[in-house]
């Protein structure tokens, strides 16, 4: 089958939308609308979302990794450098706080506890979203159930960068793609 087809249960994004500090722009809602109509069609999502930096790019990004997560399936957040995905990692631990989701931060300089640590939840297909560097590609690191794959800074990447995040998750389904 060609995607994976969202169900719109609107479990965690409503609560998420409930606690959120602030109220979302008009483009950003519309943004949020266009992603789960996509996350919810049969197709597989390959979209571009494009705005200026401080645009709310990430909290976008938030529903739709929850949208994910609402269904059972992981998601992945690839950044280009190390700091960059340390600081994903803490925005979107500060924004889900409420929810008590804690994402798991995945890159190069991790210690082999901790990595292996990480690899053991992605591995047992906990709905989990994962937030690092190109370590969420390498071997090692392998997502029983990735439903999305949010590449931030796109251009920074390799098309095979790309392809083999996109490539970790469950045979024979291809996550949607946010980048």
């Amino acid at each position: 089958r060609d995607g994976i087809r969202f169900v719109n249960r609107k479990e965690l994004t409503s609560r998420f939308r409930e606690v959120l500090p602030f109220e979302l722009t008009k483009a950003q809602v519309r943004a949020v609308r266009e992603i789960v109509a996509d996350m919810c069609a049969p197709e597989r999502m390959h979209r571009l979302l494009q705005g200026d930096v401080g645009s709310g790019k990430t909290v976008v990004a938030v529903f739709a990794s929850l949208l994910a997560l609402e269904n059972g399936y992981q998601a992945a957040v690839m950044a280009p450098t190390e700091l960059l995905a340390e600081q994903h990692a803490r925005t979107f631990e500060q924004l889900l706080a409420p929810l008590g989701i804690v994402p798991v931060l995945i890159t190069g300089s991790l210690s082999a506890k901790a990595r292996k640590l990480a690899a053991t939840r992605l591995a047992s297909g906990e709905p989990v979203i994962a937030i690092g560097t190109h370590a969420l590609q390498v071997e090692g690191t392998q997502f029983a159930k990735l439903g999305l794959a949010i590449i931030d800074e796109q251009h920074r990447f390799g098309v095979e960068h790309r392809r083999a995040l996109v490539e970790r998750g469950p045979k024979g389904e291809k996550p949607d793609v946010l980048l």
